[in-house]
């Protein structure tokens, strides 16, 4: 039998028990390498051929195969490439990150010669050892093109391995594990299938499991992947069905994607983008701890890893698709991404690429209308996240406006500003709770009296995302919820006079409101802004905003209540009514009443309704009795 045994160096038994144990997160990823380093060989046998211009041999459309079979506690994986002699079983298997792949392309390959690709995605040669994790033992059955006698490699894992010839008719390699007890599940073919398909789906040489085929009572190996990744094609080969179906293969019920694209770089580094929006978003893609992009990434078709976070921004998390590049600079085990420039690079060319697409989408209003309602507010956070495109995505933004009447219809910046008036200055907003408190606000009156289009903003984020937009085009924005003293805008100008007058008339019920609610609010001031209501509630400003003051509250921040201006119309019916009331009980019972409507207004709640009702109540009685 012409058996020897071999010992590893003990910082190699070292380095070996690391690899079983700690390099990798995932033990399904065993299979993954194990087909890989096939598919390298099968390739590595291809370029030999071209190297050595063997014409009889040489044909690329030759039958290459990997086939899986379960025998047993055993799980084989088979190829028909390259193979291994003696010396090459000792450099590739007895020596951890001993990369055969590397060594042959510096051999074989002559780097120059435009006419072979030589991607092969072995760089370290330690995904072997992989299998270790699941198995008590693995024998390597292999056979070099170049050699008459096969070998069998035969190691637990432990310090030693054993090598002896044994007879192989045909060049290639079969590797058997011998799969431990708690590992089962690699001995189930279904689970098998499943591995495949996530991660080897594409690898461009069929992959065939072994299974029982009832019509023909007997055992068949059957393709199960793919080969054939659509993202390699030619664009002009590629059907808008075919797109489709692969985008449906990629996501589960998330309907048709809104637009794609699909490009291929080439130059220093290359690699090639297929990148979809979807129509529908996931169920959990507001849960910031958890949920992770939709990006695939491959390498030489390769399934690497998904939802890599320095792929893409994550304001763009709701982007499906992939990436498949040669050149990414991975760790030892494939699944820890280091940082390089070449990362850099692919990040800001997605992130172009998506800011592209969705500005082609924005010229179809009702697709884009469908973008927005599932992904507008994630869309938003860019704002902050990515200031290098804050620009970009600013002109992306889109707003309800005073200028619908209408919550399903958006408008753009660009649009607010070739509807601005001659004199306008500013991009006026509103932020409140919903679309209905601010579409109803009484801050709008005055701007809707001078025909001035103000922009609603009713979600959570507004506020916050307000925080980074500053101005559009050198316009700046301000907010109607805010009162400025200092500098009143130049299209809202207020009649001083009048108010002036109000208030020599109005002295002593403006002092009275001061004194009983002087610690509820900041100040009481006239204005004319206001025609249907009362009175109304802002901020000083350069104080906290309401919303904002409920943002915080909402991630448990510790925050001092805030103190309104209260704005009063002095022209309004129940002002001149108020203000001439002398029983000072129920005058009294009037200022707390136009102070609670103008905070449920501002606020949508009350800390205490109850009170407020049975305040109005009191009001009404009274009227009714008098």
């Amino acid at each position: 039998m012409n058996k020897k045994t071999y010992i590893f160096k003990s910082e190699i038994k070292e380095l070996l028990n690391i690899v079983i144990n700690s390099l990798y997160s995932n033990k399904e990823i065993f299979l993954r390498e194990l087909i890989s380093n096939s598919s390298d060989a099968i390739d590595k046998l291809k370029f030999y051929y071209i190297k050595f211009k063997d014409k009889e041999l040489y044909n690329l459309n030759e039958n290459y195969f990997i086939n899986i079979h379960i025998d047993k506690n055993n799980l084989i994986i088979s190829d028909n490439g390259i193979g291994m002699n003696k010396k090459e079983l000792i450099n590739n298997l007895g020596k951890i990150a001993k990369s055969g792949t590397k060594e042959f392309l510096n051999k074989y390959i002559n780097i120059k010669d435009n006419n072979i690709n030589h991607n092969m995605i072995g760089q370290f040669g330690v995904g072997f050892y992989s299998s270790f994790m699941v198995s008590d033992k693995v024998f390597v059955h292999t056979k070099s093109i170049n050699s008459k006698n096969g070998y069998l490699w035969v190691s637990d894992g432990h310090g030693k391995y054993e090598i002896l010839k044994k007879k192989k008719k045909y060049n290639g390699t079969d590797v058997i594990l011998n799969i431990k007890n708690s590992c089962n599940e690699f001995l189930d073919l279904l689970n098998i299938k499943k591995i495949i398909i996530k991660y080897s789906n594409y690898i461009n040489v069929p992959i065939n499991l072994k299974c029982f085929n009832k019509k023909e009572n007997k055992y068949i190996y059957k393709k199960i992947n793919i080969s054939d990744a659509l993202w390699i094609k030619n664009k002009k080969d590629i059907s808008l069905k075919e797109y489709i179906n692969f985008y449906n293969t990629l996501v589960n019920n998330l309907g048709n994607p809104l637009i794609w694209s699909h490009n291929k770089v080439e130059g220093k580094h290359e690699y090639i983008i297929l990148i979809y929006i979807p129509s529908i978003s996931p169920w959990n893609i507001w849960n910031r701890d958890e949920y992770k992009n939709g990006i695939k990434l491959y390498i030489n078709r390769i399934f690497i890893m998904e939802g890599i976070n320095k792929i893409v921004p994550f304001y763009l998390r709701f982007v499906q698709g992939i990436v498949d590049t040669s050149d990414l600079p991975l760790n030892i085990s494939r699944e820890i991404l280091q940082n390089s420039n070449i990362i850099n690079i692919l990040c800001i060319s997605i992130t172009n690429k998506i800011l592209n697409m969705l500005n082609k989408l924005s010229l179809n209003k009702d697709k884009y209308n469908i973008f927005w309602k599932e992904f507008g507010n994630i869309f938003k956070e860019g704002l902050a996240e990515d200031e290098i495109n804050r620009y970009k995505i600013s002109l992306l933004l889109r707003f309800c406006s005073t200028y619908y009447n209408s919550k399903d219809k958006y408008v753009s910046l660009e649009d607010y500003l070739n509807r601005m008036l001659p004199n306008q200055d500013k991009i006026f907003f509103i932020i409140s709770d919903n679309y209905s408190s601010a579409f109803n606000s009484p801050h709008l009156e005055i701007y809707r009296k001078k025909n001035i289009e103000v922009l609603l903003m009713f979600n959570r984020i507004d506020e916050w995302m307000m925080s980074y937009l500053n101005d559009f085009k050198g316009i700046k924005f301000y907010s109607i919820n805010k009162n400025d003293n200092i500098k009143v805008n130049n299209i809202i100008t207020l009649n001083k006079s009048k108010i002036l007058n109000n208030e020599n008339n109005l002295n002593n019920f403006i002092l009275k409101i001061k004194n009983l609610l002087s610690n509820k609010i900041k100040d009481v001031i006239l204005t004319d802004k206001l025609d249907n209501f009362p009175v109304v509630v802002t901020t000083s400003v350069n104080e906290m905003s309401t919303q904002m003051s409920k943002l915080l509250s909402a991630v448990g921040k510790s925050i001092p209540k805030i103190k309104y201006l209260l704005e009063i119309n002095p022209n309004h019916v129940l002002i001149k009514y108020i203000s001439n009331i002398k029983d000072n009980s129920l005058l009294k019972k009037w200022i707390y009443y136009l102070y609670y409507q103008s905070l449920l207004i501002e606020t949508n709640s009350l800390n205490n309704p109850s009170k407020f009702i049975n305040l109005i109540n009191n009001i009404l009685s009274n009227l009714i009795i008098k």
